[in-house]
């Protein structure tokens, strides 16, 4: 609910009576004090959807919003027709005023200096959650960053043409990255060289560093559907925390993965997350500037407008949007060709994994790091994780896949294979009546996993095996499955 405040002039006060009763809206006035005995002040109440409309429609009558409106916050109303225009906008899509909007998305902002701190802070939070490969960790860096804030300012004043709020937008979003990068290294730096970490950890086999290594399609439709769901909650009645936190997903991990290639000494992984958040950031601003246009917010005044202010200021705004959009240009290039080089390498692992030889094989993860560094001469590399039974050898996979990925991009990547091997018996159907005897003789072989919900062949041993097993080691497992089935079999 809103109460809405015009003050208008006797000549105007006729036709904003007009208006307001055409769409049953309930009023008063007040004269105004000795000095303006020429103007009115007029309250109405509303509800929330219904502000822009009936601005709208005061503004098409003449009343210039700029002169003094003011828009308040109301518990509730009860007048004639109340649930009248709150029953005839409850259903529609109506979009704040541009004011309103401008509002809402500045009461999101930040002074620097806590800016700085909390994205600080959410930036270490960050890298210690990927170094440990704690999700829940990297959520709560997510949830206390700030980002969202410079990110609507600078959209919400480019659509609405407020300049100034749109710099000061665009500058904090530079000021937070940067900010968070530079953390992130230092405190990875810090967790490295005082052996809080395994310094000799390598970052790109940590889980949640896999899926930061290079920007990717997922990624930036993760950054489209962000800056969509921003848009709408901008412009509506809604609150904004959920997608604040959306927002900080696709920017403070990537942040922190950029700290940790820099700390790691991994230009490649540094270069690749690098251009993944660059890409993100771009394409948030972008859809979210898009979207605001498309929804109504055109008031943006013309480029001769925001020249005039002599020779320096034009030709600082020319260079700025040459520097913007040669970014834009490297950051879209780059991330077209690693989309296209994931696209060819996943179609590739997929075609040799086909093949006959292939076939108890499954996998379940590839990722694949930034492939086009334009200095540095570090190959990328390309990691398969794939299933299979511990007693069937693969040959030269990696080889073949290696082979398989030259021939169809030209690169030359340093393939990786990583095994999860598991032991399968398959004893009589009655051996899955009593499944919890299994767990404790599996516990005493050691094996990371069994699974006791297997509908088929009632015993399954999984274990991670980076680079196979042995033949002793295969032999003890094989008979250690076989006797757990024995043992069900006899209960």
């Amino acid at each position: 609910m809103r109460l809405v405040q015009v003050f208008v002039s006797d000549d105007e006060l006729e036709s904003v009576r007009s208006t307001l009763e055409e769409r049953d809206v309930d009023y008063v006035t007040t004269s105004g004090s000795d000095d303006q005995v020429e103007h009115t002040l007029v309250q109405f109440p509303l509800p929330t959807d219904a502000v822009g409309d009936v601005l709208g429609a005061l503004s098409e009558a003449g009343v210039d919003e700029r002169a003094y409106t003011v828009v308040g916050s109301a518990e509730s109303a009860m007048t004639p027709n109340m649930e009248t225009l709150i029953s005839r906008y409850a259903s529609d899509y109506t979009p704040l005023a541009s004011f309103e909007l401008s509002s809402k998305a500045r009461s999101l902002s930040r002074d620097t200096y806590s800016f700085v701190w909390m994205i600080l802070l959410s930036a270490i939070i960050a890298t210690a959650g990927l170094l440990i490969d704690s999700p829940a960790i990297v959520v709560g860096s997510m949830v206390i960053a700030p980002i969202v804030g410079p990110v609507l300012t600078a959209s919400v004043g480019a659509a609405v043409g407020d300049w100034k709020m749109m710099t000061a937008g665009v500058k904090q979003q530079v000021i937070g990255l940067a900010v968070a990068i530079a953390g992130a290294a230092v405190t990875a730096l810090f967790l490295k060289e005082l052996y809080f970490v395994t310094p000799v950890i390598e970052p790109s086999s940590i889980e949640l560093m896999t899926v930061r290594l290079a920007p990717s399609a997922t990624a930036v439709l993760v950054g489209v559907a962000a800056a969509g769901a921003a848009a709408f909650g901008v412009t509506t009645k809604g609150p904004l925390s959920l997608i604040g936190v959306m927002i900080a997903a696709a920017l403070i991990p990537a942040a922190a993965a950029v700290g940790i290639g820099i700390a790691w000494g991994s230009p490649v992984v540094a270069l690749g997350t690098l251009l993944l958040l660059l890409v993100t950031i771009v394409v948030i601003d972008l859809v979210l500037f898009s979207s605001l246009w498309l929804l109504g917010y055109r008031s943006a005044p013309g480029l001769r407008s925001v020249l005039r202010g002599g020779t320096g200021r034009t030709v600082g705004v020319v260079l700025a949007a040459v520097l913007l959009a040669a970014v834009v240009g490297v950051v879209f290039v780059g991330t077209a060709e690693q989309i296209a080089y994931q696209r060819e390498v996943h179609r590739e692992v997929s075609e040799v994994v086909s093949q006959p030889q292939y076939d108890e094989l499954s996998v379940t993860g590839v990722s694949v790091e930034y492939a086009y560094p334009p200095v540095f001469s570090q190959p990328e590399t390309v990691t398969v994780t794939v299933n299979k039974p511990a007693d069937q050898s693969t040959g030269s996979l990696s080889d073949e896949l290696a082979a398989a990925i030259a021939d169809r991009t030209g690169e030359r990547p340093v393939v990786r294979v990583r095994y999860q091997n598991y032991e399968q018996a398959r004893p009589a159907a009655e051996a899955r009546s009593n499944p919890g005897l299994l767990v404790p003789f599996a516990d005493a072989l050691g094996r990371n996993h069994v699974d006791r919900s297997d509908a088929v062949a009632g015993v399954e041993i999984h274990h991670d095996d980076a680079h196979g097993v042995s033949a002793d080691r295969r032999d003890a497992v094989h008979r250690g499955s076989h006797d757990l089935a024995a043992l069900a079999h006899h209960e």
